[in-house]
């Protein structure tokens, strides 16, 4: 397969439903920042240490469920997609629930803001944090342009996953520096 074909230098891309549509496509860029999100959150695992085995292996359930994310928001209905695309549900949040309750029974309770930092892998966590927020809003701002539509509730869906693994990620970030004995840093006010 070759990488480069050119038919994306005029400024347009190829939806997996098979539409082409400009790259500033609002669907494009609710793909693109879940995309960019994947890949930081594979910076985030390789930062883990071998005795964090257990979360560079959730993390990449993670990044599998993101692509199922992104290839569903890469499909609209109106294009002639033969493949079946994996079902989105509210099982993955719910997974996410259940891995936050996991992880703050080893943490401190939270007493106020705390600053991005501390281990490198806490600073990734954090950074992948900042970036799902933005995938978040581009899937909002997504949602609010289509206005309803059959798309609406799987949309939704997304959202509500994207905002729970936001707050995962905090966690994750706050039980990096934990596992590595180093505490919360906090907000001097």
């Amino acid at each position: 397969m070759k990488i480069y074909t050119g038919t994306g230098d005029r400024g347009k891309t190829s939806l997996f439903s098979g539409e082409r549509v400009s790259k500033a496509d609002r669907r494009v860029e609710a793909y693109g920042g879940v995309d960019e999100l994947n890949s930081v959150l594979g910076a985030l695992a390789a930062s883990l240490g071998e005795k964090q085995a257990d979360l560079a292996e959730e993390l990449r359930g993670i990044q599998s469920d993101l692509f199922r994310v992104g290839a569903w928001l890469a499909t609209t209905g109106d294009g002639s997609c033969e493949v079946r695309l994996p079902e989105l549900g509210d099982d993955h949040s719910k997974r996410l629930e259940k891995a936050i309750d996991r992880m703050q029974e080893e943490l401190p309770p939270l007493r106020g803001f705390i600053l991005p930092g501390g281990h490198p892998s806490a600073a990734w966590a954090h950074v992948a944090r900042t970036v799902c927020r933005r995938a978040e809003r581009h899937v909002v701002g997504l949602m609010e342009f289509k206005k309803g539509g059959s798309e609406s509730e799987s949309l939704g869906i997304v959202i509500r996953h994207l905002n729970r693994l936001s707050d995962y990620l905090f966690v994750l970030a706050r039980l990096c520096n934990r596992l590595q004995g180093l505490a919360d840093i906090p907000w001097e006010s």
